[in-house]
């Protein structure tokens, strides 16, 4: 988990730190509908490069917003899934949309 001194002083600040990133927000929109293999995560999120999904997961579960679970098979099956603090992120996500979807109504009309 990310320690606190190294956390900007600006909650917002901290909150973009942790998924300010466009491909954070699409790993964590893709997570909230639940568990996802890297596989379906590259597909769902599109022009994701493998290196980079890769960093942005191992940051996310160093921040304690996901969980990476390794299943001793082969070829290895590797899992990842929301804890309960990256699904409090939710109606973060939820706000997003709902402005999202206003703003293309009144450019799209």
């Amino acid at each position: 988990m990310m320690e606190a001194k190294t956390l900007p002083a600006c909650p917002v600040e901290t909150t973009l730190t942790l998924i300010g990133d466009k491909w954070k927000v699409l790993i964590l929109r893709d997570l909230l509908s639940g568990t996802k293999r890297f596989g379906e995560l590259k597909k769902s999120i599109g022009t994701v490069s493998q290196k980079v999904l890769t960093t942005q997961l191992r940051q996310m579960e160093e921040a304690g917003l996901l969980i990476r679970t390794v299943y001793p098979e082969v070829p290895p099956r590797v899992e990842y899934s929301l804890t309960e603090l990256g699904r409090s992120l939710k109606p973060i996500l939820d706000a997003m949309q709902n402005w999202g979807e206003g703003y293309q109504a009144i450019v799209n009309h």
